[in-house]
C-alpha cells in the first residue's frame, strides 16, 4: 500500500500521537451496545511471500483463502476495487470460508474513481448483485469516493449514500485535505449519523489527518498503515489499543481493524501484536495468528526516534 507512505528520514520526525476523542464520540457510543466484536485481518489473502511464515510451507495459491479464513475472521477486500466481481466469483470464495468470516469489500473504480458517484446504477446494480452471493459473510461495503472529491462535491456524496440499500451497512473514507480542516466537516458528520453510516480512519504515516477519530455510529472501522515493522508501528498500536478500550468502556458495538504494511509481508507480525496487546489490556479474547516462523523481537518503543522526543 503506497498511501501514507514517507522516507526513513521523514518517519522519525512525526508526531504519532492520536489525536483527542472529539466530544460527539461519546454521544455516539452511548447509543452503543458495548460487548464489542473484533473483525481484525488484512486486505489481502493470495500472498505466496506468507508461505512458511503465516501459511505452512508447501501451501497452494488456490488454498490460501481457506488457510487464511482459518486464521483470521475478517478480510478488507481491496480485489473488488479493480474489478467488479462476478456471482459466481463470490460463491467460489464464500464456499472457501466459514460461518461468521467477514468480507468488506470495496466499491470498484468505476463506480468511485471514473464516474465519481454519477450516473452508476448500472454498475452498482451490478456489484450488489454479486456481493449479495457472499450472504451471512458479507461485512460491511467500504466507499473510497475518488481523492480529488473534496466539500464542493458534497452532494454527490450525500446522494450516493442517501439512494444505497439501507440493509447494506457502509463505510466511508475520504482522503481530499479539506475534509479534515477542522477535525471532520461538520456538514457530512452529521449527516452520516443520521443515516447510521460510519466513518473509517485511516491510520498512516503521511496524512495524519485521516487519523481523525471521529466515529458517526457506534462501530469503529481503522485501517492501519505500518512502516515495515519499524519501532513506530508498535507504538502506534499501543496507543490504539488504548484508544479502543476507551470506546469499549463507552458503548463500542463493533471494531474493524485491518493491519497494512508498505511492504505486506511484514502485516501478519504486527496483527499477532496488536491481537495480543487487545487481549491483555481490553479483555478481550481473540485467537492470535500462529507463525510458522518467530516473531522478530519489538524493538524498544520509547527510542523509536533518533533524538528520543517523539513519545518521552
Amino acid at each position: 500500500m503506497e498511501f501514507g507512505k514517507v522516507t526513513d528520514e521523514e518517519l522519525e520526525q512525526i508526531y504519532f500521537t492520536l489525536p483527542l476523542d472529539p466530544p460527539v464520540n461519546k454521544d455516539v457510543l452511548k447509543k452503543g451496545k458495548g460487548k464489542t466484536k473484533f473483525y481484525v485481518g488484512c486486505a489481502k489473502w493470495g500472498r505466496k511471500d506468507w508461505i512458511g511464515k503465516l501459511y505452512p510451507t508447501g501451501t497452494k495459491e488456490k488454498d490460501f483463502l481457506e488457510y487464511y479464513a482459518g486464521i483470521f475472521n475478517s478480510l478488507e477486500f481491496n480485489a473488488t476495487f479493480y474489478r467488479s466481481p462476478s456471482p459466481d466469483q463470490v460463491r467460489q470464495w464464500k464456499s472457501k470460508v466459514p460461518k461468521g468470516f467477514l468480507f468488506c469489500p470495496k466499491f470498484p473504480q468505476t463506480i468511485t474513481h471514473l464516474k465519481r458517484l454519477k450516473n452508476v446504477q448500472n454498475e452498482l446494480n451490478a456489484y450488489l448483485e454479486a456481493v449479495h452471493e457472499f450472504g451471512d459473510n458479507l461485512g460491511p461495503i467500504f466507499l473510497l469516493p475518488n481523492p480529488q472529491m473534496s466539500p464542493k462535491q458534497i452532494e454527490s456524496i450525500q446522494q450516493f449514500i442517501a439512494d444505497f440499500p439501507k440493509d447494506v451497512p457502509l463505510f466511508l473514507e475520504l482522503r481530499h485535505q479539506d475534509w479534515y480542516t477542522d477535525g471532520y466537516n461538520k456538514e457530512l458528520f452529521d449527516f452520516l449519523k443520521k443515516q447510521k453510516r460510519g466513518t473509517i480512519i485511516t491510520d498512516a504515516a503521511g496524512r495524519r489527518d485521516c487519523a481523525h477519530m471521529y466515529l458517526s455510529t457506534p462501530e469503529a472501522f481503522i485501517r492501519f498503515v505500518g512502516n515495515s515493522l519499524h519501532p513506530t508501528d508498535y507504538k502506534r498500536i499501543d496507543d490504539w489499543v488504548q484508544r479502543i478500550k476507551l470506546w469499549m468502556e463507552n458503548g463500542l458495538e463493533k471494531c474493524y481493524f485491518f493491519m497494512h504494511q508498505h511492504e505486506e509481508l511484514h502485516s501478519p507480525e504486527l496483527i499477532k501484536y496488536l491481537i495480543d496487546e487487545l487481549n491483555k489490556h481490553c479483555g478481550t479474547n481473540i485467537e492470535p495468528p500462529v507463525m510458522q516462523t518467530p516473531t522478530p523481537p519489538v524493538v524498544n518503543k520509547r527510542k523509536a526516534s533518533k533524538g528520543g522526543t517523539l513519545f518521552d
